[in-house]
């Protein structure tokens, strides 16, 4: 098995959790904080996602892995962008719930 596949599988088992768990808060609560939070989270999977199809060698006309390639830029600003609104979006929803 491929290195990067493992590491790929292994990390989409808390990317889906994460995910799971921003779907049932975003249907929830419909707030614009957990819907940043489930766009983060969707970003993450994104990454997960881009790992698989350079692991499986999918899509090769994407260049997987490849500096200043499209498969890099997708992985790389997905990362970003996941990495910034899942936070964002977990910090707000924790500081504005309210405890009856």
């Amino acid at each position: 098995m491929n290195d990067t596949l493992l590491k790929a599988l292994v990390a989409f088992v808390p990317a889906c959790m994460l995910f799971s768990g921003s779907v049932v808060l975003f249907f929830g609560k419909k707030t614009m904080y957990s819907f940043l939070q489930l766009l983060g989270a969707g970003c993450l999977i994104v990454v997960i996602l881009t790992h698989v199809c350079e692991a499986l060698d999918l899509f090769p006309r994407m260049h997987w892995g490849m500096e200043h390639s499209v498969g890099h830029y997708v992985d790389l600003w997905s990362a970003v962008v996941g990495l910034t609104l899942f936070p964002i979006g977990y910090l707000l929803h924790a500081l504005t719930v309210r405890y009856a």
